[in-house]
């Protein structure tokens, strides 16, 4: 019975991510992103570092499409090597942030009692910091860079990931079937990765969608007040910081990528807001 509710479970889970044309939209508006990003050293006209002092603060033309910026550098260059710092930081603090929130929650939840009310007390504590103000505290202590900018958002994100784990881990370890791996003498490692965790990593998957577009705004918030990766690096918060002084006669300095960061970060909403429909069967009208 189990294996033909999972048979018959697969095709409705797809039939309504593919019913929902909104989050198609954001699909392909990530995977365009995505292959920008790969194809940068390809899709980019200019060297994003290279400067051209007699082109500077140029507007959009046939040369350069998105114009230059003070030190006479491209726009659309650094736009489109910008994208990889944006992704790279946003998929690799959220994965970051899903496995060990994920296996906090998880192992919380199924050991229970006091253990279980300490550890969501510490994610309390973590959840009570606004992201931003998180990540501004840890990559000012521990300096700007990349890895610090990762380790920072992943943090700011673990708590969240615990408290989804959780939630399911304490309903499901009451299941029969879990009651049944106790009485034929399962260790409790088995019970919780074999059996609890596959029935909770949609609902992970979800959360990490839906939070790496959190990521990519925590990113270019600490990059435009100067705490992101160092320059010549393009990035797009970067750019718009740069941008901002010369706002009123150079606006596409500013407007070019924060309408990137627009996109990303609609993109990765819709996306999330499909596959959550999707994977929830009170949505599905199941």
């Amino acid at each position: 019975m189990a294996e033909a509710a999972a048979v018959t479970a697969g095709p409705s889970v797809w039939q309504a991510f593919h019913a929902n044309k909104t989050s198609w939209v954001g699909a392909v508006l990530l995977v365009l992103i995505i292959l920008m990003a790969i194809l940068a050293p390809w899709l980019a006209p200019y060297d994003p570092a290279e400067q051209d002092i007699i082109a500077r603060l140029q507007s959009p033309d046939a040369q350069y499409l998105l114009g230059t910026d003070a030190f006479g550098r491209d726009v659309l260059s650094r736009i489109i090597w910008g994208s990889q710092i944006s992704l790279i930081v946003s998929f690799a603090s959220i994965l970051v942030a899903m496995a060990v929130g994920g296996a906090i929650g998880l192992v919380s939840g199924y050991v229970g009692g006091r253990a279980d009310l300490l550890i969501m007390q510490a994610m309390d504590v973590l959840l009570s910091f606004p992201s931003l103000i998180m990540g501004i505290i840890v990559v000012a202590m521990l300096g700007p860079s990349l890895e610090n900018l990762v380790f920072a958002i992943a943090l700011t994100a673990i708590a969240p990931f615990a408290r989804i784990a959780r939630a399911p881990t304490l309903a499901l370890k009451e299941r029969a079937f879990v009651e049944a791996g106790r009485a034929l003498g399962f260790s409790h490692a088995r019970i919780i990765f074999v059996h609890i965790l596959p029935n909770i990593v949609s609902e992970v998957l979800v959360m990490g969608t839906l939070w790496m577009a959190t990521a990519v705004r925590v990113e270019a918030s600490l990059s435009f007040i100067g705490l992101g990766v160092k320059p010549p690096t393009p990035t797009w918060g970067g750019m718009i910081r740069d941008g901002f002084e010369n706002i009123l006669d150079a606006p596409w300095l500013s407007v070019y990528p924060g309408i990137a960061i627009l996109l990303l970060v609609f993109a990765l909403n819709m996306l999330g807001d499909g596959l959550r429909d999707a994977t929830d069967p009170k949505l599905r009208g199941e």
